[in-house]
């Protein structure tokens, strides 16, 4: 298990992952860090709506990330990062969840990814042990391609 609500086959799940035939196991550093999310973020979240939140991406391995296009240096590599999609259940908004870590959580970076003015597709978070930004951003397409503002709401 890698925290109360998250188990370490949800956290690594990954539908592309299983159909190339890729490895998606987080190292003990990697783990760790899952762990840390977990109980920082995913957990409060859980516990406050008391609703299942869906997980669409947590832990990513390189090659992994690599297969689906993802950013260089995107956190998930790092099992820093999670991507939340309550919608999936519809019994509380992305929209919801955004604000709630916004105003209540300690982060690294908080992103609105895309949807619309009222509810994100889904919300990244990352979270890291280190030091963290509190990072703010919403994430939008231009000409097919990803750009992302500061939120300011």
């Amino acid at each position: 298990m890698v925290s109360n609500n998250i188990s370490y086959k949800e956290a690594t799940h990954s539908d592309t992952a299983k159909r190339l035939g890729i490895d998606n196991s987080p190292n003990a550093d990697q783990f760790s860090n899952m762990m840390y999310v977990a109980e920082n973020v995913f957990q409060p979240v859980r516990e406050h709506f008391n609703v299942p939140i869906y997980i669409s991406s947590f832990f990513r391995s390189e090659a992994l990330n690599r297969a689906i296009k993802g950013s260089t240096s995107s956190t998930h590599m790092k099992g820093e990062a999670m991507d939340l999609d309550a919608d999936v259940f519809g019994r509380v908004t992305n929209g919801a969840i955004f604000h709630y870590i916004k105003n209540n959580l300690e982060f690294d970076q908080l992103i609105w990814e895309f949807g619309d003015d009222n509810n994100p597709s889904w919300v990244h978070v990352s979270l890291s042990k280190r030091s963290n930004r509190n990072q703010v951003l919403k994430a939008y397409k231009v000409d097919g391609k990803t750009k992302y503002e500061i939120y300011e709401k």
